[in-house]
């Protein structure tokens, strides 16, 4: 027979139990909701970057000239950070929640996280037409990313130390005067070796084809088919991303096909 002591002593410690697997359960819940990002692309070079620790939105802009179909992103999150201050690129008018802004190249430390922008040009003549662009470059949820914004001059190797060994590269591959045509973001990701590319800055059906300098991404999708990348294109805007996700060997390029972009 089990007296009242014994009762309470094992009921206690089988209460104590439950509740440490639980909290500990919770516990990987949360780690497994951390360690991933979810990516979203509002068009041209803007994209929404969000987990549980952190909501991060890069190159807001004013729908006008080539991208005014696009729908003017304006998601609340904690933290905006642009490449320039051009319109395509730069509009932070009308954010909602007041986040915080990083502007300029250098190091800031959010929630734990640390960014760094790295200059680069924003053209190929010295940055004499569309000046500076600013790279950026973090992790968040266990991957490493480099945002390239709108770069169209060659990386140097300050750059390259600087950015790393990321994860996943965003890089321009549209052409023009401004950004990367797909044989310059070719070249770029051979000097980076990231796992993952994702292009951006590129015609879609969204985006004004007869006021628009920029290409359709199927010329870069060719010349990574021919450098015997692998090649996913995503149906909508939005995919998300765990370290294990990442392939092992070889580059997986991951296409959006803009379908729904319209606003």
């Amino acid at each position: 027979m089990i007296n009242r002591r014994d009762w309470i002593r094992l009921t206690g410690t089988g209460v104590l139990t439950t509740l440490l697997t639980a909290k500990y359960s919770q516990g990987k819940r949360a780690m497994a909701s951390t360690n991933q990002v979810s990516i979203e692309w509002f068009g041209h070079s803007a994209f929404l970057f969000s987990n549980d620790q952190i909501r991060v939105l890069a190159n807001p802009f004013t729908p006008l000239g080539c991208i005014a179909k696009y729908q003017a992103p304006r998601p609340v999150v904690d933290l905006v950070m642009i490449s320039s201050r051009l319109l395509d690129e730069g509009s932070v008018a009308g954010l909602p929640n007041n986040p915080q802004l990083m502007v300029e190249p250098g190091v800031y430390n959010v929630r734990n996280i640390e960014f760094q922008g790295i200059r680069t040009l924003h053209d190929r003549e010295g940055g004499r037409r569309f000046g500076d662009n600013i790279v950026w470059r973090w992790t968040q949820g266990g991957v490493n990313l480099l945002h390239l914004g709108g770069i169209a001059s060659p990386i140097s190797i300050e750059q390259r130390i600087l950015m790393g060994s990321p994860d996943i590269v965003f890089i321009p591959v549209g052409g023009g005067a401004k950004v990367y045509n797909a044989e310059e973001a070719m070249k770029a990701i051979e000097v980076l070796k990231p796992r993952m590319v994702i292009p951006t800055q590129y015609l879609t059906n969204a985006t004004e084809a007869d006021v628009c300098e920029l290409q359709g991404v199927q010329r870069f999708v060719d010349l990574a088919k021919e450098a015997n990348f692998n090649i996913n294109i995503v149906k909508g805007n939005r995919i998300t991303v765990r370290p294990q996700d990442l392939p092992s060997e070889g580059t997986l390029v991951r296409v959006f096909d803009g379908s729904n972009l319209i606003s």
